[in-house]
């Protein structure tokens, strides 16, 4: 539907949320309007580098396949938004769809403003932006040095707004505002800061801020509250289970268990859709770009949002995130096979067995540096290990250990004494994937593991997998359980590996 030049780089994703170029980030305002998803992000449409920020448009009939629309919100010259249209979220207004977002001017010191914009449209293609923001600036009387990405929710007959923020002093906290009339905003209180017992145990304490917050009820009732973890770099994603409680005219958050949201490095900025018609809860995140500075000039593109995700709790508390199962709309229709001899072309979707018969390497992705991002499966000690310490996706004071597991219920092949592991649905598509093959020739893949099935694989249950974004493995919980999902790797001792900034450059 956009007008927008499209990359000419091979590998630039196609069964993802993306623009057709340049820069995006941060998923904002998810939103089911007129029998459609509509998903909207952090964009850059004049280049593949973090400035001059706008907001896409994508919508889809069934989470798999998206439309572009081009862009929904423009900077306003001499608006509050001037400097940039930043994280937010769509909420309906009355049946009005109204975007609620950070807006900076020329003059914004790290503090943001909070704006509003108004559909035009039932296609949500056109927007009018007000002139004058809802909120000014953080609250008086606190030292706020960061204060943005409002996300707004109904609790208790009203409606509430959660505004990330970081204190002088380098506590995170979320603020919460009374917005039952989107046009006029109160200041309620503190949410909950990184000062909670439960907080810190759950978030750690290297955060300086607390950004793009998200809540959703769960199917029994409790709260989730999620964060995107802030250090002067994008440091991770965390959640809190727990419940709100009216307090002085405001609310605070009672929390309870929590943890990481994502296991890897390339999961950020989270941004969540209670989707009231479906019964579920779904998730976004943003998945960033580590190549060289070159490299992403010359491809035209750089990040993409992650596959939806199903979000609940079990019932300890700790999150259940499953993928859409809209994704199996991506399935080929048939098992891609291959023989030893000549790379053959691949067709843009397909299903793939890899049956190993002693130790083998499989190598998924391939740098123009030579660096390979490898899986090798070893029959005798039943174990799956994805190795990316030589692909360049980590933070600049660490590096990225390989990743290692052991399936629950490790099964032999039907075919004698090897061992069998599905992949499927893969993509030369999908990602940045030059075609690879194993070690020994016999195969290519691009790919990522998953649950198998005995109709497609015959090779039984991988048991408590998950297909995901960037090839990953998602590792079950300790009970056996699917835990959270990952976009990286799980470093020995479950401490979750940090994730690199990419080049990504907020103005604050």
């Amino acid at each position: 539907m956009s007008s927008v030049s499209r990359s000419t780089d091979a590998h630039s994703p196609r069964f993802r949320v993306r623009p057709p170029a340049n820069w995006m980030n941060d998923p904002n305002g998810p939103l089911r309007w007129g029998g459609r998803y509509h998903l909207f992000y952090q964009h850059n449409p004049d280049a593949p580098v973090h400035a001059n920020v706008h907001w896409g448009h994508a919508s889809s009939a069934d989470l798999a396949h998206w439309d572009d629309h081009g862009i929904a919100l423009r900077p306003t010259p001499g608006g509050p938004d001037e400097a940039g249209c930043w994280s937010g979220c769509v909420v309906d207004d009355s049946g009005v769809p109204t975007a609620v977002y950070s807006g900076i001017d020329r003059d914004h010191q790290g503090l943001s403003t909070i704006c509003l914009a108004v559909a035009e449209d039932d296609g949500l293609d056109e927007w009018k932006q007000l002139p004058v923001p809802v909120v000014a600036g953080p609250p008086a009387g606190l030292d706020v040095t960061m204060f943005r990405d409002p996300f707004v929710f109904r609790f208790a007959g009203r409606r509430w707004a959660l505004v990330g923020a970081g204190h002088a002093d380098g506590t995170p906290f979320v603020l919460v505002y009374d917005c039952e009339d989107l046009y006029a905003w109160r200041f309620a209180g503190v949410l909950l800061d990184g000062r909670d017992a439960a907080a810190a145990h759950a978030f750690g304490t290297r955060a300086i801020g607390w950004e793009c917050p998200q809540m959703w009820e769960t199917a029994g009732g409790d709260r989730v509250l999620a964060v995107a973890l802030w250090d002067g770099d994008p440091l991770s994603t965390a959640y809190l289970t727990g419940h709100l409680v009216e307090e002085d005219g405001g609310l605070r958050f009672v929390a309870g268990m929590g943890g990481a949201l994502d296991l890897g490095r390339d999961f950020y900025a989270p941004s969540v859709l209670q989707d009231t018609e479906s019964g579920r809860v779904l998730l976004w995140g943003w998945s960033w770009e580590s190549r060289p500075r070159e490299e992403v000039n010359r491809a035209g593109w750089s990040g993409v949002l992650t596959a939806p995700r199903v979000v609940d709790t079990h019932d300890d508390g700790t999150l259940r995130v499953v993928p859409a199962p809209e994704l199996e709309l991506l399935r080929a229709a048939v098992p891609f096979t291959a023989t030893p001899g000549p790379l053959r072309p691949l067709p843009l979707s397909y299903d793939l067995l890899v049956t190993a018969r002693s130790a083998a390497t499989l190598s998924l992705l391939r740098a123009a540096s030579g660096a390979e991002l490898t899986v090798r499966l070893d029959p005798a000690s039943g174990t799956v290990t994805l190795d990316r310490t030589g692909w360049p996706r980590s933070r600049p004071d660490g590096t990225a250990p390989p990743w290692s597991c052991r399936p629950r219920r490790a099964r032999p092949s039907p075919y004698g004494s090897s061992w069998t592991a599905p992949f499927w649905n893969c993509s030369r598509a999908t990602g940045r994937w030059p075609r690879n093959g194993c070690t020994d020739g016999t195969t290519t893949s691009r790919s990522w593991p998953c649950r198998g099935r005995k109709s497609r694989s015959r090779a039984g249950r991988w048991p408590h997998r998950a297909p995901h974004d960037d090839g990953a493995l998602q590792p079950p919980g300790g009970d056996g359980r699917r835990g959270p999902a990952v976009d990286g790797v799980q470093e020995p001792g479950g401490r979750p590996s940090l994730p690199s900034r990419g080049g990504a450059e907020r103005p604050w």
